[in-house]
């Protein structure tokens, strides 16, 4: 949206690094089977800009767990407004902490081979 936007029509890095935090946070979720927190965000790059008009799309993948972190590969991609052009805008490695019920780092469970798909 073009209150998200810089006056030459650029997306504010932040606004995008939001939906990459958001995006993590869901993958880490299910991994840990729990509630999770940011912990860190390593190595961010914006390698180009988004636009307003262009549509976001967020990639993750699981690099790393640990005993209660868990370490995720995550990517922008744009894909140009009125166009099948996709670029890479962004990416860094986010890394989760999974949290307990009284908001203490807690084991991220071993994971489950009979869940997802077959």
């Amino acid at each position: 949206m073009p209150a998200d936007a810089n006056a030459a029509g650029d997306i504010f890095g932040g606004w995008v690094m939001a939906q990459m935090d958001l995006a993590s946070g869901i993958r880490a979720a299910e991994r840990a089977r729990g509630r999770v927190v940011t912990a860190a965000v390593k190595e961010m790059s914006f390698a180009k800009p988004m636009k307003v008009g262009d549509t976001l799309c967020i990639y993750t993948r699981v690099a790393r767990v640990g005993n209660t972190s868990i370490t995720l590969k995550v990517e922008a991609w744009a894909q140009r407004y009125l166009s099948h052009l996709m670029e890479k805008v962004t990416y860094a490695d986010f890394v989760m902490v999974a949290l307990d019920g009284d908001g203490r780092p807690t084991p991220v469970p071993p994971e489950d081979s009979t869940v997802g798909p077959s």
